[in-house]
């Protein structure tokens, strides 16, 4: 019998890690609540303009997102980013990798403007972090 790798037992750990903090979360008004969508409107509204300034791609509707194409390299993080409803990209959008981005886009509704301070506490390992593996890790290309 194979020992299990390191690496699942550390994803395991993750999970469990990330599962405690979401309970200790002050649901009732920080999470899928009138205060969460206003940060997600908010962060949305940032994007859209951050998208219109920068984009010189074409910019569409799709999978509930505004995708922003032909960003420069420096507007976004690793091949792609969510901001709010908008995603901003030089090229990446496969129908796997917008579905991917969805995923985050629920998680900006959920958390609204919490998001981006528990996604920077998740850290920037993508294999490590929760919300990331949430949104599917091969989805997303990290697999």
């Amino acid at each position: 019998m194979s020992a299990v790798p390191s690496h699942v037992h550390d994803l395991a750990r993750s999970l469990r890690t990330a599962l405690a903090e979401y309970r200790r979360l002050p649901r009732l008004f920080l999470v899928d609540s009138a205060l969460s969508d206003l940060g997600y409107r908010y962060a949305t509204a940032v994007g859209f303009v951050w998208g219109i300034l920068w984009s010189v791609g074409r910019v569409e509707r799709r999978e509930g997102l505004w995708v922003f194409r032909g960003m420069p390299r420096l507007t976004f993080g690793r091949g792609g980013s969510c901001v709010g409803g908008c995603y901003f990209t030089d090229h990446n959008v496969a129908d796997e990798v917008l579905e991917h981005e969805a995923v985050h886009k629920r998680q900006w509704q959920q958390y609204g403007m919490l998001f981006p301070v528990l996604y920077g506490l998740a850290g920037r390992d993508p294999l490590r972090n929760r919300f990331e593996i949430e949104a599917g890790l091969e989805k997303g290309g990290y697999q």
